[in-house]
């Protein structure tokens, strides 16, 4: 009876079906809110110089993307926009000038206009940084205060 059950077994038929899977490109972001900070420091009223700083990026923020993932930014000109993007000081209408950057040498090719996209070149798509840097301009005549502005980035992809 062994012998008939395995011949049984050999004559089953048996077939193939395909496995596949389509993987798209995209991106993911991760938290929320504020992206980081650009904070230049306590500086004196009448310093009259340029005063660097970077972009610390949120600990709670985080994106990825696929490798090859061409990402663009897009930087507001902020809450108080003349002709350049600008601190305000809180309880008051003095305004303190600055620019963003793609780099830190601070060179005119990559100074970021307001409202246009800039690519953002990263190498490790799995945890992307941004690269925003300011230059803050004294004038020698700047009243004390704490000097603040919010920037709205958008992300495309």
């Amino acid at each position: 009876m062994l012998a008939l059950y395995s011949g049984m077994l050999q004559a089953l038929p048996t077939q193939t079906f395909q496995v596949s899977a389509s993987v798209v490109a995209g991106c993911r972001i991760q938290g929320g809110g504020v992206l980081g900070t650009l904070d230049f420091g306590s500086l004196s009223g009448i310093d009259a110089r340029p005063v660097n700083a970077a972009v610390v990026q949120s600990a709670t923020f985080s994106m990825a993307c696929t490798p090859g993932m061409t990402l663009m930014m897009n930087i507001s000109g902020g809450n108080h926009f003349t002709a350049t993007r600008n601190l305000q000081r809180l309880n008051g209408n003095d305004l303190i000038a600055y620019r963003l950057f793609t780099s830190a040498s601070f060179t005119p090719v990559s100074e970021i206009p307001v409202n246009q996209a800039v690519p953002i070149s990263y190498t490790d798509g799995e945890a992307i940084q941004f690269p925003i840097y300011g230059q803050l301009q004294l004038n020698g005549f700047n009243p004390a205060g704490t000097y603040a502005d919010t920037l709205t980035v958008t992300l495309s992809w």
